[in-house]
């Protein structure tokens, strides 16, 4: 049964589980059946000044301990994670959709980021400044900013909080995170571990309900010093010029529509297993998924050839099931979503090689699809699908390429594929991406910056980039008396 073992979510406020004030609740609902699931708390605005208020003296206390005892806290939570992994990941696939196993890597990397980031907060350092007077002593610190509001998405309900939450941590700041409706037990059982490792009450708030009343209520509070928001273009933009008016630090993880270029030269087998795995992972929905696939006319029907293979050797069903390698899309939005987009693609001339429509009536199954012949007019190539959807367009030269990948006003990730040290030179300086992989798949690891540029947001929320703007540098300068 798929619901088997999926419990209702609680808000997590001031070290506590608790139902909303108002005892109002939301419904989960299984993508792979459309079924109720579960229920989940709807946070009003007294949970929230509650949060706020719990936060602020979390934040006291947490910043008072050294990096090495909040680093030691942080390790021991994410033991408690890999400890708990399999039940974690089994309620992610009944509530987001992914397959098990994708899942389980989503849980087991959170406890790597945890790690990584804990480590790092030990090595944030100031600095001592050679005085112009030798009876002067000047020295920068480095002080956490404050109490932090974060919002985070579905499709990543474990990976995309962690990152926020552990810079906050990290650096000694509290934390609020307002997790997605959609997903919410698995967001919460990342917190319920960080609560059993001994983190003070306080430090970690948990919330859910309306995402424009939890957003307006926490940026606009005083106390929040710091927000960072992973999700759409349009929702960032707009949260990002709330932050501004009230002077709130922001971090922007937004929307992107990833090139992948496949040169003359590329090794094309290796290009199709490469991307082909990365734009399937979890139905496409991913902000770094591969989605406009630019290929050299020389070798694009090889090429194509291979991906609708690729595509339709993919198992398609529950993420519970033994040997699903496509889950459903985790709401039925996103169906609508792609029959437009695939609608679009037909009126614009493009051919669906395969896929291109909705599997079964039950949940929010969709075929992997492979569209060629795409025009530069289609909506595939101007907006991002976040779905199963691959589209493919031929170039003769990699200028060209280069120029349609950096056409589009976002820029998230990149990928390429090519044996050529001169295209790499190319790529790796006239790209307008926040991350290139070439010559394989995605590789997010914590040590490296994770972010995009222009309409695709700013900030970095890996390397140790992600930890700067959870400080503040304060200048200190003392003169002997």
């Amino acid at each position: 049964m798929a619901t088997a073992g999926y419990t209702d979510t609680r808000l997590f406020i001031d070290g506590e589980w608790c139902d909303a004030k108002s005892g109002e609740t939301i419904n989960v609902v299984s993508p792979a059946t459309g079924e109720v699931i579960g229920k989940v708390a709807r946070a009003g605005t007294a949970d929230l000044e509650r949060a706020v208020a719990a936060s602020k003296q979390g934040f006291a206390t947490w910043r008072k301990l050294t990096a090495i005892e909040r680093a030691n806290t942080m390790r021991k939570a994410a033991g408690i994670i890999r400890e708990r992994a399999d039940s974690i990941a089994r309620l992610m696939t009944q509530e987001q959709g992914k397959p098990l196993a994708e899942a389980r890597i989503e849980v087991n990397s959170a406890a790597d980021i945890i790690e990584w980031f804990a480590d790092e907060g030990r090595r944030v350092y100031g600095r001592i400044v050679p005085p112009r007077n030798v009876n002067a002593q000047q020295i920068v610190v480095k002080e956490p900013v404050g109490p932090v509001a974060a919002f985070t998405p579905w499709n990543f309900p474990v990976n995309q909080v962690v990152r926020k939450l552990c810079a906050s941590l990290a650096t000694g700041c509290s934390f609020i995170v307002k997790a997605p409706e959609e997903t919410p037990a698995s967001p919460a059982e990342l917190i319920r571990a960080f609560a059993d490792a001994g983190v003070p009450k306080g430090v970690v708030q948990l919330v859910y309900g309306d995402p424009p009343q939890i957003s307006q209520f926490l940026i606009a509070h005083p106390e929040i010093r710091k927000v960072t928001f992973t999700g759409s273009t349009a929702v960032g933009k707009q949260l990002a010029a709330l932050a501004g008016t009230h002077m709130k630090r922001a971090t922007m993880e937004l929307g992107g529509h990833a090139p992948v270029i496949v040169a003359e030269d590329a090794d094309v087998e290796l290009a199709v297993k490469a991307s082909g795995a990365a734009k399937f992972r979890n139905a496409g929905q991913v902000c770094i998924s591969p989605t406009r696939f630019l290929v050299h006319n020389s070798v694009k029907q090889d090429f194509i050839a291979a991906l609708v293979k690729h595509a339709e050797s993919l198992k398609v069903g529950d993420g519970l099931a033994d040997g699903t390698t496509l889950g459903p899309l985790a709401n039925a939005r996103r169906i609508t979503a792609m029959n437009s987009v695939i609608e679009n693609a037909r009126k614009t001339g493009a051919t669906i090689a395969t896929g291109g429509e909705r599997i079964g009536t039950a949940g929010n199954f969709f075929a992997p699809t492979v569209i060629t012949d795409v025009s530069l007019e289609a909506d595939v190539f101007n907006n991002e699908p976040f779905g199963p959807v691959a589209a493919v367009r031929g170039f003769d030269s990699i200028e060209e390429a280069i120029a349609e990948a950096n056409r589009l006003p976002y820029g998230l990730a990149g990928y390429a594929f090519t044996r050529s040290f001169k295209n790499v030179h190319l790529l790796t300086n006239q790209l307008e991406v926040g991350m290139l992989w070439i010559n394989q798949p995605a590789t997010p690891w914590p040590e490296m910056p994770f972010g995009g540029v222009k309409d695709s947001g700013y900030g970095s929320e890996g390397g140790p980039e992600a930890l700067e703007p959870y400080l503040v540098s304060k200048s200190v300068t003392v003169m002997a008396v």
